[in-house]
């Protein structure tokens, strides 16, 4: 069983529920972590897969296999993202986001998938194994992680120590004190020989306090072997750029086995230190520096690499401090330039800015002292021109009343002193005519003339106070329409000069009674009527066209 890789939704569902724990890899293709991380998730896959006391099945499956899915059913927010399912997938144990083997090994040891081997295997069972039997599986699993990572080794050798523990209780308890191997004295023959870990420190820094298993080894390796030196150590050396790289594997033996030269010996010892990126060439110490290279340049191919990163000197460090602080000052006093500059220009825009509306404003308070200057020199003017206009209205009044012996003859139309020469039919007071022109060049009667009816319109087509003219000229040619129209109708041709309408509309105007009697009508003289009673058609069609068109010429 190795890293099983998932092509759709329902085999990772499937893939879920037909294992008791599962650990799987949420990648992408275009990912570069995604890539340089996958031998290792392979190695990982197939070391668990080999661990008789963990029960684990490793799998991997593509954003663009999930689709959708990757947001909304499982809250991926970047690639790798590592979750471990227990229960045939119905809980998730925890989540591990970005390239952290040591987390995830830290997952899967907390989450406790140990392989279930059924009634009487219990490892805490005081009757399942012997004394020898723990020690020679214990050596067993040692030998097998010889070929592993120091930190896998550890992990295992770590898993196997704990799961021992109480069988060896109970055998100490009887008889045999030999049994029990020293786990300082395991983990010292795959570390410097001269050095003991303490696993309870061990455990210390790395449960209690959060450090990664490879600082903490070192913390204790070159603090001085106490916590409170481990951590003095760890945190003076954390920038380091070898901090991650995993402490080299002493073997006890220096012999090369049977059957292998040293060729080959040297060549299978070769392990990978760094990273090398293969688009610029730039050797890279660990993963969190590949990832930062690969998010600032965009480059996604990466391979290991056996060259390992060259820790600086102290000299060396000192001037790269001093380098970097020269930089961070340089980039500053730039981004302080910058701002500077910037803030000069909004300065320069904001008082132009100010100077326009400044000016749009003047502009327009002088617009609007134009416009009161103008508005009040027109109050004055037409002031003016209306004094004027009443007093030459006076002065005709007076002029008028002196010749008429203090009476006027006229009326005062609806914009001032203008005659209406409006006739009525009562006499005239005192002998007079209502007007001195009639009384002294005009007879007291006139006759009609059909050759007079434009000169007749022309008068009626005067009147333009309230559209009274309008108004006659409609009725006017109602009387004569409805004549030509319906020439049978005897109604129709009668006027009764009572009506409203007619006393109303063509009675005062001058032209309006000719027109009539120059048209055929003649006065009724047993009552107040005009009546046509040998109609001219020719006439009358006539007179109603004359009609029409003085209609469309004053507005009707």
């Amino acid at each position: 069983m190795t890293l099983h890789e998932l092509q759709s939704p329902e085999a990772l569902r499937t893939f879920q529920k037909s294992h008791p724990n599962t650990l799987i890899c949420f990648s992408a293709t275009w990912c570069g972590p995604c890539r340089v991380a996958k031998p290792t998730l392979m190695d990982l896959a197939q070391s668990y897969a080999q661990d008789p006391h963990v029960q684990l099945a490793v799998g991997i499956i593509y954003e663009n296999v999930l689709g959708d899915d990757v947001h909304h059913v499982y809250h991926i927010h970047g690639f790798p993202t590592y979750i471990l399912f227990t229960n045939n997938g119905t809980r998730e144990a925890g989540r591990i986001e970005g390239v952290n083997f040591d987390g995830i090994r830290q997952l899967i040891a907390s989450a406790g998938c140990k392989r279930d081997y059924g009634v009487g295997y219990s490892l805490s069972s005081a009757a399942s194994l012997s004394a020898e039997e723990a020690r020679a599986r214990r050596v067993a699993l040692l030998e097998k992680t010889s070929t592993t990572s120091a930190q896998e080794q550890l992990n295992s050798v770590t898993n196997a120590f704990s799961e021992d523990k109480g069988t060896q209780m109970e055998v100490d308890s009887v008889h045999n004190q030999d049994a029990d191997v020293n786990m300082s004295e395991t983990v010292s023959q795959f570390l410097d020989p001269t050095t003991t870990l303490n696993m309870q420190d061990l455990q210390t820094l790395t449960e209690s306090m959060g450090f990664s298993l490879i600082r903490a080894q070192k913390g204790l390796l070159h603090g001085g072997g106490g916590v409170d030196e481990a951590v003095e150590w760890i945190m003076l050396h954390q920038d380091d750029d070898d901090i991650d790289i995993p402490v080299p594997l002493v073997k006890n033996c220096t012999t090369t086995p049977e059957g292998m030269d040293t060729k080959e010996s040297s060549s299978t010892s070769l392990v990978a230190q760094s990273y090398k990126c293969n688009e610029c060439g730039k050797i890279l110490s660990n993963m969190a520096n590949l990832e930062l290279h690969s998010t600032k340049t965009g480059h996604v191919d990466f391979e290991e690499s056996t060259e390992a990163v060259k820790p600086l000197s102290a000299e060396e460090k000192a001037a790269k401090i001093v380098e970097i602080k020269a930089l961070l000052k340089a980039r500053r006093e730039e981004r302080e330039h910058e701002e500077k500059g910037d803030e000069l220009e909004r300065e320069k825009q904001r008082r132009s800015m100010g100077k326009e509306m400044t000016k749009t404003r003047e502009q327009m308070e002088m617009d609007a002292r134009k416009r009161d200057a103008y508005m009040r020199k027109k109050e004055k003017e037409d002031f003016k021109a209306e004094r004027e206009r009443i007093r030459k209205e006076l002065e005709q009044d007076k002029l008028e009343r002196a010749a008429h012996k203090g009476k006027l003859a006229s009326k005062l139309g609806i914009e001032g002193y203008k005659p209406d020469g409006i006739q009525y039919d009562a006499p005239p007071a005192h002998g007079h005519d209502t007007t001195v022109e009639q009384s002294k060049n005009k007879p007291t009667t006139q006759t009609a003339s059909a050759a007079k009816i434009d000169e007749y319109i022309t008068k009626i087509s005067s009147y333009k106070a309230g559209g009274d003219g309008g108004n006659c000229l409609k009725v006017l040619h109602t009387y004569i329409k409805n004549i030509v129209d319906n020439p049978s109708e005897e109604k129709f041709r009668s006027i009764n000069m009572e009506n409203k309408a007619y006393k109303g509309k063509v009675k005062p105007f001058v032209g309006s009674k000719s027109l009539l009697l120059a048209v055929g009508f003649n006065p009724n003289p047993s009552n107040d009527t005009l009546i046509l009673t040998e109609p001219d058609y020719d006439l009358l069609r006539n007179t109603r066209s004359k009609l029409e068109a003085a209609m469309i010429s004053y507005g009707c």
